[in-house]
């Protein structure tokens, strides 16, 4: 493995612990294990692509969660930038939902 693949991987987990710090102000579940977060991309350039969904389409932090989340990735120093792209497709449902999530919403 080269040493760029094992600091992109390397950088993938830091984002993933960045992204557990983040919280849907309406349920007491981190965005990562709310299951939010599609998928995280980290190019060669520690340039950072991060495909997210919300609860809903009208979703209150619908302007904010977003920007809160490039913001917190681009803090970590080894990101030279970062963009979220919100998506609906697939919608998400609680089956995107860890079972930690599920079990500390009372779902299991």
């Amino acid at each position: 493995m080269s040493e760029t693949a094992i600091n992109t991987q390397e950088l993938g987990e830091k984002i993933v612990q960045v992204l557990k710090t983040i919280y849907d102000p309406e349920i007491p579940v981190d965005i990562y294990e709310l299951g939010l977060i599609y998928d995280v991309f980290v190019n060669e350039v520690m340039d950072v692509k991060i495909l997210m969904t919300l609860t809903s389409p009208n979703c209150p932090v619908a302007e904010t969660l977003p920007v809160e989340v490039e913001e917190k990735v681009k803090s970590l120093n080894a990101v030279k930038n970062a963009i979220v792209e919100i998506t609906f497709d697939p919608p998400w449902t609680q089956d995107l939902m860890s079972e930690e999530a599920k079990l500390e919403l009372g779902l299991l």
